[in-house]
Protein backbone atom coordinates (compact mmCIF):
# COMPACT_ATOMS: atom_id res chain seq x y z
CA UNK A 1 0.00 0.00 0.00
CA UNK A 2 2.80 2.33 1.16
CA UNK A 3 4.64 1.43 -2.77
CA UNK A 4 1.48 2.33 -4.34
CA UNK A 5 0.79 5.80 -2.80
CA UNK A 6 4.44 6.82 -2.71
CA UNK A 7 4.26 5.49 -7.08
CA UNK A 8 1.08 7.66 -7.23
CA UNK A 9 2.77 10.98 -5.49
CA UNK A 10 5.57 10.31 -7.39
CA UNK A 11 3.39 10.12 -10.87
CA UNK A 12 1.95 13.54 -9.80
CA UNK A 13 4.81 15.16 -9.07
CA UNK A 14 6.01 14.33 -12.35
CA UNK A 15 3.06 15.51 -13.53
CA UNK A 16 3.31 19.07 -11.65
CA UNK A 17 6.89 19.09 -12.64
CA UNK A 18 5.90 17.92 -16.77
CA UNK A 19 3.37 21.47 -16.58
CA UNK A 20 5.85 23.62 -15.48
CA UNK A 21 8.12 22.84 -18.32
CA UNK A 22 5.92 22.56 -20.91
CA UNK A 23 4.87 26.06 -19.54
CA UNK A 24 7.80 27.28 -20.09
CA UNK A 25 8.42 25.67 -23.19
CA UNK A 26 5.59 27.61 -24.84
CA UNK A 27 8.54 30.61 -24.63
CA UNK A 28 7.56 34.11 -25.42
CA UNK A 29 4.05 35.12 -26.49
CA UNK A 30 3.77 36.97 -29.18
CA UNK A 31 4.36 40.49 -27.02
CA UNK A 32 7.75 39.14 -25.78
CA UNK A 33 6.24 39.27 -22.04
CA UNK A 34 5.76 35.94 -21.02
CA UNK A 35 9.61 35.27 -19.86
CA UNK A 36 9.50 38.21 -18.08
CA UNK A 37 6.06 38.78 -16.43
CA UNK A 38 4.80 34.67 -16.29
CA UNK A 39 1.97 33.02 -13.99
CA UNK A 40 3.16 32.16 -10.92
CA UNK A 41 3.33 33.30 -6.97
CA UNK A 42 5.23 36.11 -7.64
CA UNK A 43 8.14 34.45 -8.36
CA UNK A 44 10.02 34.04 -11.81
CA UNK A 45 11.67 36.56 -14.37
CA UNK A 46 8.32 39.01 -14.37
CA UNK A 47 9.47 39.34 -10.14
CA UNK A 48 13.12 39.46 -11.20
CA UNK A 49 12.51 42.27 -13.76
CA UNK A 50 10.64 43.94 -11.03
CA UNK A 51 12.55 43.35 -7.85
CA UNK A 52 16.02 44.38 -9.81
CA UNK A 53 14.13 47.53 -11.80
CA UNK A 54 15.71 45.99 -14.98
CA UNK A 55 15.56 48.42 -18.24
CA UNK A 56 14.05 47.87 -21.20
CA UNK A 57 17.43 47.28 -22.76
CA UNK A 58 18.42 44.24 -20.46
CA UNK A 59 15.27 42.83 -20.55
CA UNK A 60 16.40 42.58 -24.39
CA UNK A 61 19.90 41.53 -23.38
CA UNK A 62 17.98 38.65 -21.30
CA UNK A 63 15.37 38.00 -23.81
CA UNK A 64 18.68 37.37 -26.73
CA UNK A 65 20.43 35.26 -23.85
CA UNK A 66 16.84 33.37 -23.53
CA UNK A 67 16.58 32.53 -27.71
CA UNK A 68 20.23 31.59 -27.70
CA UNK A 69 19.81 28.98 -25.30
CA UNK A 70 15.94 27.76 -26.53
CA UNK A 71 17.66 24.95 -28.69
CA UNK A 72 19.01 22.81 -25.54
CA UNK A 73 16.59 23.51 -23.13
CA UNK A 74 13.71 22.35 -25.93
CA UNK A 75 16.14 19.29 -26.99
CA UNK A 76 15.77 18.50 -22.86
CA UNK A 77 12.17 19.40 -21.92
CA UNK A 78 11.34 17.08 -25.10
CA UNK A 79 13.49 14.16 -23.78
CA UNK A 80 11.99 15.01 -20.20
CA UNK A 81 8.04 14.71 -21.84
CA UNK A 82 9.26 11.79 -23.71
CA UNK A 83 10.85 9.70 -20.80
CA UNK A 84 7.58 11.39 -18.62
CA UNK A 85 5.41 9.67 -21.23
CA UNK A 86 6.99 6.20 -20.88
CA UNK A 87 7.02 6.07 -17.14
CA UNK A 88 3.74 7.06 -17.41
CA UNK A 89 2.97 4.22 -19.80
CA UNK A 90 5.05 2.02 -17.42
CA UNK A 91 2.67 1.95 -14.42
CA UNK A 92 -0.46 1.98 -16.68
CA UNK A 93 -3.16 0.22 -15.10
CA UNK A 94 -1.98 -0.73 -11.57
CA UNK A 95 1.51 -2.06 -13.41
CA UNK A 96 4.73 -2.06 -11.02
CA UNK A 97 7.96 -3.07 -12.38
CA UNK A 98 10.43 -1.59 -10.29
CA UNK A 99 13.72 -2.16 -12.86
CA UNK A 100 11.65 -0.31 -15.27
CA UNK A 101 10.49 2.42 -12.70
CA UNK A 102 13.87 3.19 -11.52
CA UNK A 103 15.54 2.78 -14.68
CA UNK A 104 13.21 5.61 -15.97
CA UNK A 105 13.74 7.62 -12.86
CA UNK A 106 16.75 7.86 -13.24
CA UNK A 107 17.15 9.09 -16.90
CA UNK A 108 14.58 11.43 -15.28
CA UNK A 109 16.83 13.12 -13.11
CA UNK A 110 20.00 13.00 -15.53
CA UNK A 111 17.53 15.48 -17.79
CA UNK A 112 16.45 17.11 -14.07
CA UNK A 113 20.10 17.64 -13.60
CA UNK A 114 20.98 18.83 -17.51
CA UNK A 115 17.87 21.13 -17.06
CA UNK A 116 19.13 22.63 -13.80
CA UNK A 117 22.67 23.13 -15.25
CA UNK A 118 21.37 24.98 -18.33
CA UNK A 119 18.98 27.45 -15.81
CA UNK A 120 22.12 27.66 -14.16
CA UNK A 121 24.33 28.89 -16.91
CA UNK A 122 20.99 30.96 -18.21
CA UNK A 123 21.24 32.97 -14.94
CA UNK A 124 24.90 33.30 -14.86
CA UNK A 125 25.52 34.84 -18.23
CA UNK A 126 22.68 37.12 -16.93
CA UNK A 127 24.25 38.20 -13.71
CA UNK A 128 27.39 38.45 -15.44
CA UNK A 129 26.97 40.23 -18.75
CA UNK A 130 23.65 42.02 -17.80
CA UNK A 131 23.59 43.28 -14.23
CA UNK A 132 25.10 46.17 -13.07
CA UNK A 133 26.82 46.20 -9.66
CA UNK A 134 23.81 47.52 -8.09
CA UNK A 135 21.51 45.09 -9.59
CA UNK A 136 23.74 41.70 -8.59
CA UNK A 137 24.27 42.91 -4.83
CA UNK A 138 20.29 43.29 -4.83
CA UNK A 139 19.98 39.68 -6.78
CA UNK A 140 22.31 38.56 -3.92
CA UNK A 141 20.26 40.14 -1.08
CA UNK A 142 17.14 37.96 -3.27
CA UNK A 143 19.06 34.64 -2.65
CA UNK A 144 20.02 35.18 0.64
CA UNK A 145 16.43 36.00 1.70
CA UNK A 146 15.61 32.78 -0.53
CA UNK A 147 17.94 30.49 1.55
CA UNK A 148 16.44 31.84 4.64
CA UNK A 149 13.18 30.63 3.45
CA UNK A 150 14.10 27.34 2.87
CA UNK A 151 16.44 26.92 6.08
CA UNK A 152 13.04 27.96 8.35
CA UNK A 153 11.23 25.26 6.48
CA UNK A 154 13.59 22.85 6.88
CA UNK A 155 13.81 23.91 10.34
CA UNK A 156 9.96 23.74 10.63
CA UNK A 157 9.73 20.22 9.38
CA UNK A 158 12.74 18.63 11.23
CA UNK A 159 11.02 19.80 14.45
CA UNK A 160 7.28 18.55 13.50
CA UNK A 161 5.84 15.26 13.96
CA UNK A 162 5.15 12.66 11.50
CA UNK A 163 1.70 12.08 13.45
CA UNK A 164 -1.61 13.67 11.99
CA UNK A 165 -3.27 16.02 14.05
CA UNK A 166 -5.73 14.99 16.80
CA UNK A 167 -9.21 15.98 16.68
CA UNK A 168 -10.35 17.47 19.76
CA UNK A 169 -14.46 16.82 20.02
Amino acid sequence: MKTKLMVVASVMALLLYGATIFAYAQGPGPDGKAFLGGAGHGHGMGYLARELNLTDGQKAEIKTIMQGNHASMKTVMQQLAQNRAALLAAAANGAYDPVKIQSLATQQAQLEAAMIVNRESIKHQIYTKVLTADQQAKAEQLRTQEINRINEYLQKMSTSTDAPPSSNQ
